[in-house]
């Protein structure tokens, strides 16, 4: 789509990067169907967390979209989707003013959760929100310096399922972390297919991604790990719970997708294949959620 023809939502929904939402979603789906397994479903709870972490990742779209191209990340030589400040669709100034407002949100979303889970919540939700900032603003941005994998891994995995089942059960248990692992392992993945995209011109921005430190080989390797990852935790799961055939049938869909997505990352030679790759990925993320909590509440 041309800058023209582009209206005003298109533009702000292409900010928000819908391919990198599932990221958001999954965690609290998993986590509320192991809370409704045990018993402790609070389905307001669920739809906070639900709205804080959607807000957290579009805020960090947000910030990555302003400051990628205040530090010369975003340039013409850029092959990945277009970015709305660095395309000039959006002002550097305005794109700052919705990451700030994405943000507050999100925090006035996280109050609402202190009444189920204390204030303890409010550490997390802060520290959420400056990690979301920090992924590529700051003195040092995480993305920039190898760090931006570990911080979608924590985030996006352990900390938001550990969260959504605390608010609901008030405890953690060891599943939630097993269950944290295995979504933080493929959404991390989205990043992977993400950087391993736009390696060249991070290189040049001095963005010191991971796969930018260790070539594409180690970020191969790092994409078929995160995969045998969100296996492992799946039968971790249902090995106590699920019938044989379910378990056998998730981990068969585990095995097979990532197989496909390993091998097309290996063999991808275009930007575009990359970029289909990308919206793969995050909707497996979401399938694999998906498949947990199926498993959980009729396993």
């Amino acid at each position: 789509m041309s800058a023209a023809a582009s209206t005003p939502f298109s533009i702000w929904l292409g900010a928000a990067r819908p391919r990198t939402l599932p990221a958001a979603v999954a965690p609290v789906l998993a986590a509320s169907a192991l809370a409704w397994r045990d018993g402790d479903f609070e389905p307001l709870a669920a739809l906070a967390c639900l709205a804080f972490a959607l807000l957290i990742q579009i805020g960090t779209n947000f910030a990555n979209d302003y400051y990628d191209f205040v530090q010369g990340a975003d340039t013409a030589e850029r092959v990945g989707p277009r970015r709305a400040v660095a395309a000039g669709l959006v002002t550097p100034a305005t794109m700052k003013r919705a990451m700030a407002a994405v943000f507050i949100a999100a925090f006035l979303v996280g109050l609402t959760l202190l009444a189920y889970g204390g204030w303890v919540l409010l550490l997390i939700g802060l520290a959420s929100i400056a990690c979301g900032v920090a992924y590529t603003g700051g003195p040092y941005p995480l993305g920039y310096n190898g760090l931006g994998d570990v911080f979608v891994f924590i985030f996006f995995g352990l900390v938001a399922v550990a969260t959504t089942y605390f608010v609901q059960a008030g405890v953690v248990t060891e599943e939630a972390w097993i269950i944290g692992a295995g979504i933080g392992a493929l959404a991390a993945n989205i990043l992977v297919v993400n950087n391993y995209r736009d390696v060249e011109t991070d290189a040049k921005a001095g963005k010191r991604t991971l796969v930018v430190r260790f070539g594409r080989k180690a970020a191969r390797i790092q994409f078929v790990c995160g995969h045998l990852a969100a296996l492992g935790a799946l039968l971790a799961v249902g090995a106590g719970d699920w019938s044989l055939g379910f378990v056998a049938g998730g981990a068969g869909l585990c095995v097979i997708v990532g197989w496909i997505q390993s091998r097309r990352l290996s063999r991808a030679k275009t930007p575009g294949e990359l970029i289909t790759l990308l919206g793969h990925t995050g909707l497996y993320l979401a399938a694999y959620a998906l498949v947990l909590a199926i498993g959980l509440i009729f396993g």
